[in-house]
């Protein structure tokens, strides 16, 4: 962290994205949290260091969905900094062989807002194979913005929810040419396709076209699948969507935090 709380609405990092981990970190400079501690809990630690980011100020965890990818470092978290695990009833029935016990549990709703003192989150339904799969909306001093990765269909409710953000993680898992050529067995490749499986960088590009606005800031790709996608190739695919838009794009990856991102 550079600049001090006050001095920025919002704060942004994704710490990793991909399938093998996935967390995002969010700041109002006074409440910060992760969506999804999807790496080691050591792994995690060592990531937010690199960012100047304390775990032990964090004000909790909001987990999105069940599987290993997301969940793997939120018990340890949770346990070793006191740090509460928001978390819906589904979800954290189905992650519990892997979160086991959690310091604290609080539950909520698709569907409903719940505010974290002054950062508010709308969890909104996804279409995943998961049990309650969730994207979210964070909004702080007027400032909102939206994620919604691991999902086979953009709906009509996630595109109401994401509208008007001034940053947006979103997924682009593959290139529909690199997974039908490439190694997967046809089962798991018809799984990836599917309106529960992830979205393309050509279904990537089509949404956001649909939500872009003169007050888009940034757009982050997110979730790139390493076997059946490249940055270049997602960039370039959802890139066309912003052709005279002044949003920033770039893309999310496995291997190294992205950078700090401040709204005012």
């Amino acid at each position: 962290m550079t600049k001090e709380a006050g001095e920025y609405a919002l704060a942004v990092c994704t710490l990793a994205s991909g399938s093998k981990g996935n967390a995002t970190y969010i700041s109002d400079g006074t409440t910060s949290i992760l969506i999804d501690a999807g790496l080691s809990g050591i792994e995690l630690e060592r990531r937010m260091s690199g960012r100047g980011i304390n775990p032990s100020e964090l004000s909790g965890i909001i987990v999105s969905h069940e599987h290993i990818d997301h969940v793997r470092g939120v018990g340890i978290l949770s346990r070793r900094y006191d740090l509460p695990v928001y978390i819906n009833s589904q979800t954290h029935k189905a992650a519990l062989p892997i979160v086991k016990t959690l310091k604290i549990n609080k539950t909520f709703a698709c569907g409903r807002s719940f505010a974290i003192n002054q950062l508010v989150f709308h969890p909104f339904a996804l279409s995943h194979d998961a049990t309650d799969p969730a994207g979210f909306t964070v909004t702080a001093k007027n400032v909102k913005i939206g994620l919604a990765t691991d999902l086979g269909v953009a709906t009509g409710m996630v595109k109401q929810h994401l509208k008007n953000c001034e940053l947006l993680i979103l997924e682009a898992n593959h290139d529909s040419a690199m997974l039908e050529q490439g190694p997967y067995p046809w089962p798991l490749k018809q799984r990836i396709k599917s309106r529960t499986g992830h979205l393309s960088n050509e279904d990537s590009r089509i949404l956001v076209n649909e939500l872009k606005h003169p007050d888009l800031k940034h757009v982050i790709l997110g979730h790139l699948s390493e076997i059946n996608n490249t940055p270049e190739k997602a960039l370039s695919h959802v890139g066309a969507a912003l052709d005279g838009c002044r949003a920033s794009l770039n893309v999310a990856v496995q291997d190294t935090c992205g950078e700090m991102i401040f709204l005012r």
